[in-house]
């Protein structure tokens, strides 16, 4: 078992694991750390508790002290730094005349560089940027290339649950999502419905997925026929959570009749694949196509240079 305490650097940032190094930590504090970029300054989450030792990244670095007034006093200075940096640089892409959006500064605690981060659709020529920026601060400059849900991240806001976006609240990491996950939990097919705020797939279409894939292993498609106890009919519907079918009977006066059925108590005797999409379908499938390929995109920085 290993003493340990949880750290964040920034708002809904990752939690990491630090060794307190003897140090009792309260939630709440505010702590200066050894990373491999140098000292940083960092926010208590998780106070003193011990953790087995498989639970735990090695190697663990420390905790070098609790933060002094010296350093809150230094911690303030980087954020008025940022802030007027985020001006100096957005007036120097105007006269670098360079298609780029400015989307936040992060000034490094011990001043060993200055990160820039924007948006940008395609590559970017930043070199001479670069120069003009270490010739202000006199320090390493780095240029860093963003999606635009890390954008969306950082801008906050409300999805169309009415609640906080979710990668303004809790989400660490981006999952890829794709259009296959809409499909299978039954969701239209339209952009606007199941598009974020980012304009990508919504990440909450990740979080039931693999309930419905589970589900959907057991259950025929729409167009199956089935054998029931009141004879044999085709699928007309089903209700995947709660695994149950909706079968179509002909009637004597050629007419249809409707039953549910839970799926243990129908035996599929041919199975069909997915009925085919209409064509309004067909061209939100290719808008959602173009969509899940961009945010695929997205978690590239396409831009690593300084």
């Amino acid at each position: 078992m290993k003493n340990i305490i949880g750290i964040r650097f920034k708002k809904l940032g990752k939690i990491y694991f630090f060794n307190p190094d003897g140090l009792e930590i309260k939630k709440g504090d505010k702590v200066i750390v050894e990373t491999s970029q140098g000292e940083e300054y960092a926010e208590v989450l998780i106070p003193n508790r011990y953790v087995e030792d498989e639970k735990i990244i090695k190697p663990l670095k420390k905790v070098l002290r609790i933060a002094t007034d010296a350093d809150i006093k230094r911690y303030e200075e980087c954020k008025k730094i940022e802030k007027e940096a985020f001006k100096v640089c957005e007036k120097k892409i105007k006269e670098h005349k360079l298609d780029m959006t400015l989307t936040e500064v992060e000034c490094k605690f011990d001043n060993s560089k200055i990160l820039f981060y924007f948006t940008a659709d395609g590559r970017i020529d930043f070199r001479d940027l670069v120069r003009d920026l270490a010739a202000i601060y006199k320090t390493r400059i780095e240029l860093r290339q963003i999606g635009v849900r890390d954008e969306v991240k950082r801008i906050g806001g409300n999805g169309v649950c009415g609640r906080e976006l979710c990668c303004c609240t809790f989400l660490n990491n981006f999952e890829t999502v794709s259009i296959k996950m809409a499909k299978e939990q039954n969701i239209s097919l339209n952009p606007s419905k199941i598009s974020g705020n980012c304009g990508r797939l919504m990440c909450c279409l990740k979080y039931e997925n693999d309930v419905y894939e589970e589900k959907l292993q057991r259950l025929p498609n729409v167009g199956a026929i089935v054998k029931t106890e009141d004879g044999q009919g085709e699928v007309d519907s089903i209700e995947i959570l709660k695994e149950k079918l909706r079968v179509k009977f002909r009637t004597e006066d050629g007419g249809y009749m409707y039953k549910k059925y839970d799926i243990k108590d129908v035996k599929v005797i041919k199975d069909v694949s997915r009925e085919q999409i209409n064509e309004e379908e067909l061209q939100n499938q290719k808008e959602l196509e173009e969509l899940e390929k961009l945010g695929q995109e997205d978690k590239k920085n396409i831009n690593n240079d300084n």
